[in-house]
């Protein structure tokens, strides 16, 4: 006969188990998404151009025409520089208004995709056996979402554009009967589903506003691959209603307009040659094999990427139960595979455009995993052995990585082997303990132990990054450092540059808030050059140094330049 007493605690356990679980997953969702944005400065060249854009429709009130140097700029449409120039008039330091935007825009796929997720298969939102929270968990602990959620780019905001483009048209497919639902007593009523046609235009609106016709590339693709597999085309066309397409038009035309009418090669510019052009040439040199985004998107939802195995096996057993057809998650797995399928064959590849793939890679894995924790059997035990493999997998690359020089944009200056003696030792060995934790929870059968625990450590991690790593980094990658040691310089006017990247270029003018002008060897008077090594090799040959330059391994060098001399 089992102890009363005992079960009574067993259970008393389970329930304080329960009680953490929201909160500690809450809790590393923010730090995840939100947390220290401005642990360094605006690096590369995209983040501080962005910034640049939104920061001059704050002050010149123009919210029309995105300018980058004062001259129109239309690489981008203008829903990202609205959402930054926000921050910039409320003024948040820089860092936090341009990438701010990202970051809600990161936690609301969060939410989304777990509400769908508790629309089509149910569960509690204090389950780690749920997909109604490891659909939101796994998504903003995944690389992927991590680095592109602290990013000044549209990118995530067009993400967020189509996850929630997505999660109205699988409502009005779900409301009229053509995907199953968490109620399945529930009968059909197609009237119910006007609200989510009109969500899904208006969505669909902010996608194209954030990055172009992309949108409705990405979302009616997605949807007519579910229509062709399932022979669905009556629904499909469905999605394209009067109220779908009214919403859509005054979401997204108004400002196209407007802006098509103040300048004349808008259209041009930005329909042909950033969007038609970047896709069918090679003209941006962009150039990646046609493989290019496997690895990629395997690379993106790290560390749970081991997590696609169930999720495939799942859709092979609605295959052979020949139920995927009314299946929520093999709509999904459409929306998950066609952005990978259509910018695999772009003659322009970059990381961030298979970026709307990872929130339904995200679901799909969550409810295969729930499946597996519901079973408790060997094959949870060994999936969670493998995701602490891929964690063990990371802190091997994170020594490597710590103790490897690399050559672009300052980095060299850096010196990694004191970094991997620190902060960057510590982060293998937080991997590395994460690792032990998982497959010690995995070989005592408790799951959602495991999983609660390799979260809250990816947010440890992160907030580790945040504090210790990725200010170490900020002046070999940011200007930012460079700008405020210099800020107050008493002759302004003499701060050149000499032969810097372009990244150095863009970020030393966003943040002196002009642009420095490039030095030039008949300049005849005194002056402060900010160059790298190989400039400071070739001033070193006109014999201008002034006095021993010490490089301090600061991503720049400070070169004293001292007067020419005077020929008689």
């Amino acid at each position: 006969m089992l102890d009363s007493s005992a079960v009574n605690e067993t259970r008393e356990n389970e329930s304080l188990r329960a009680r953490w679980i929201a909160p500690l997953s809450a809790a590393a969702i923010a730090i995840c998404l939100l947390g220290n944005l401005g642990a360094i400065g605006l690096i590369g060249p995209d983040e501080v151009r962005y910034a640049w854009i939104a920061r001059a429709m704050a002050e010149t009130g123009d919210w029309v025409t995105p300018r980058l140097w004062g001259q129109p700029w239309f690489e981008k449409p203008a829903l990202y520089y609205w959402a930054a120039a926000v921050g910039f008039l409320l003024h948040l330091p820089a860092e936090w208004a341009a990438r701010l935007p990202s970051s809600i825009a990161a936690l609301t796929v969060a939410l989304a995709i777990g509400w769908l997720a508790k629309k089509h298969y149910g569960g509690e939102t204090d389950s780690v056996s749920s997909p109604v929270l490891l659909a939101p968990v796994i998504f903003a602990t995944s690389v992927g979402a991590i680095g592109f959620a602290r990013a000044a780019t549209p990118d995530m905001l067009f993400s967020a554009s189509v996850a929630l483009a997505m999660a109205c048209a699988a409502t009005a497919l779900r409301v009229s009967g053509e995907l199953r639902a968490a109620d399945r007593e529930r009968s059909p009523d197609s009237r119910r589903d006007l609200l989510p046609l009109m969500l899904f235009g208006a969505f669909l609106g902010l996608g194209v506003l954030a990055k172009g016709p992309a949108a409705i590339i990405l979302a009616g693709g997605a949807i007519g691959i579910w229509a062709l597999a399932t022979k669905n085309w009556r629904a499909a066309i469905r999605l394209a209603h009067p109220a779908t397409l009214g919403a859509f038009c005054i979401v997204a035309i108004p400002w196209y307009a407007i802006c098509a009418v103040r300048n004349r090669d808008f259209l041009r510019v930005f329909l042909w040659q950033q969007n038609v052009e970047r896709y069918a040439t090679p003209m941006f040199q962009h150039r990646q094999p046609l493989w290019y985004f496997v690895p990629i998107a395997l690379l993106a939802l790290l560390p749970w990427t081991v997590l696609l195995w169930p999720a495939a096996q799942e859709g092979l057993c609605l295959r052979r139960e020949k139920t995927w057809p009314d299946s929520p998650g093999f709509f999904f797995a459409c929306w998950a595979a066609w952005p990978i399928m259509f910018f695999s064959i772009s003659q322009s590849k970059l990381p961030g455009y298979i970026l709307p793939a990872i929130p339904p890679m995200a679901l799909v894995c969550a409810i295969a995993l729930a499946r597996k924790i519901s079973e408790n059997g060997l094959r949870i035990r060994e999936l969670l052995m493998a995701v602490g493999a891929t964690w063990l997998a990371i802190s091997i690359a994170a020594v490597f990585s710590g103790s490897r020089g690399t050559e672009p944009h300052g980095l060299e200056y850096v010196d990694f082997g004191r970094l991997a003696m620190s902060p960057g030792l510590f982060g293998a060995l937080m991997a590395l303990a994460v690792a032990a934790v998982l497959i010690v929870a995995a070989l005592r059968a408790r799951p959602a132990t495991a999983i609660l625990l390799c979260a809250v450590l990816v947010a440890v991690v992160v907030e580790v990054a945040n504090l210790k790593i990725l200010p170490s980094l900020d002046p070999a990658l940011s200007a930012r450092q460079h700008a405020e040691f210099m800020r107050d310089d008493q002759h302004p006017d003499r701060i050149f540059t000499y032969e810097l990247p372009r990244d150095w270029n863009y970020g030393l003018t966003f943040y002196f808030r002009r642009e420095l002008a490039e030095w030039t060897p008949s300049d005849p008077g005194p002056a402060l050059v900010l160059t790298t090594a190989k400039g400071l090799d070739e001033i070193k040959k006109l014999g201008r140094v002034s006095g021993d330059v010490e490089q301090e391994r600061l991503g720049l060098v400070y070169v004293p330049i001292m007067p020419a001399p005077v020929s008689r």
